[in-house]
């Protein structure tokens, strides 16, 4: 998918760029698989703000995304490449040989009107989804389960693919897009190829307009506020933050601070962290 630029009638519209839509086939979802999405703003179930800065934005339908795969040996058509807005990747609409309908995340490379095929004896081909056991070694993959039967958790966005390194035992070793490398039970299911919209990373937003399009609201720095609304706040003029480090509003230390419980469980899956260095144990 390409991107598209503007001609700079305005100020905010001279670095706006956005994606050209070229590989999108449909402009209306299927209405079997939609569902209303209730707003509410960075709020919990108190009422109380969880997550700043959000609120407002266009409305949306969520889209029912087959995560799982699990409907074997049936092949699949796809029939359409959809935008999704609660996502940065598209979705392929695929209809199944005994009627049933359903959504995928749209690798790279799929065309409407390819077959797809999930389970162990489908090819290794994009858009199929098999079991870790049954992929060789070296091909990049998608939507990868980290429990059997759950579903793909990881490697989900736009661009995104990790690479099959390493089968051994009950565990295949896979290198994330993160650089992370991370063992992963062998029966786990990934599908073939890259996620698709590779190109959504280039997009230039162009205006604050844009953002609250999108349910995001302004964000002010802590360091032009007062010190009783932030502890970054003060002084004369610019002036540094007057802390050994950052700070959130509430004075917990921020920017940096690895939060990762020690004795999480599933560290003994990592064999390399994202920063080059082995988990220590």
């Amino acid at each position: 998918m390409g991107i598209k630029t503007y001609k700079p009638y305005t100020p905010s519209r001279r670095h706006m760029s956005g994606s050209d839509f070229s590989e999108i086939t449909a402009s209306k979802p299927e209405k079997s698989l939609v569902v209303s999405l209730k707003k509410n703003s960075g709020r919990n179930n108190q009422g109380k703000i969880t997550v700043r800065h959000r609120g407002g934005g266009n409305r949306r339908k969520y889209r029912i995304i087959d995560f799982k795969r699990r409907k074997d040996g049936i092949p699949a058509t796809v029939k359409t490449i959809e935008y999704d807005p609660n996502r940065t990747a598209n979705i392929a609409l695929v209809f199944y040989a005994d009627g049933e309908k359903a959504y995928i995340l749209a690798p790279e490379g799929l065309k409407v009107g390819q077959t797809i095929m999930n389970g162990p004896e489908a090819e290794v081909r994009t858009g199929n989804c098999l079991p870790l056991e049954l992929i060789p070694v070296g091909t990049m993959i998608h939507n990868v389960e980290l429990h059997p039967g759950k579903g793909g958790q990881m490697v989900r966005s736009a661009g995104n693919g990790a690479q099959l390194m390493a089968k051994e035992g009950k565990y295949a070793t896979l290198r994330l897009p993160s650089g992370e490398m991370r063992m992963v039970p062998i029966v786990c299911r990934a599908s073939i190829g890259i996620v698709g919209n590779g190109d959504h990373n280039l997009v230039s937003i162009g205006k604050a307009g844009r953002k609250r399009h999108m349910g995001i609201r302004p964000t002010v720095r802590g360091s032009v506020m007062n010190p009783n609304d932030h502890p970054h706040g003060g002084g004369e003029g610019k002036t540094g933050i007057g802390r050994p480090g950052p700070s959130t509003p509430w004075g917990k230390p921020a920017l940096g601070l690895k939060t990762r419980k020690k004795n999480k469980q599933s560290n003994k899956l990592i064999i390399r962290r994202r920063d080059g260095r082995a988990l220590s144990k």
